[in-house]
């Protein structure tokens, strides 16, 4: 179902938006829509806080690192052992 959206804006900002919809060659509705649609995009979900703090509770750990080839070969053997 579409639903109507009423924008309130004055003549110059409308002329403006018809030029650059008629530039790209579309309607000013379709160029409204995919402006809409970019801009709710870009916009932080409600989850931001909970995602930062999740980041900010991972950077305070401190994981063993290595090698990548060592960090392989140790994964192989622990495979090989467990198959044994």
């Amino acid at each position: 179902m579409s639903i109507r959206l009423q924008v309130v804006m004055d003549e110059a900002e409308l002329r403006e938006i018809q030029r650059i919809a008629r530039r790209r060659r579309t309607s000013v509705s379709e160029w409204v829509r995919s402006v809409l649609r970019t801009a709710r995009r870009n916009e932080p979900g409600p989850d931001r806080g909970r995602k930062l703090a999740a980041i900010r509770a991972a950077s305070r750990q401190a994981f063993p690192t290595a090698d990548i080839d060592q960090m392989l070969n140790e994964i192989a053997r622990g495979r090989a052992e467990a198959d044994a």
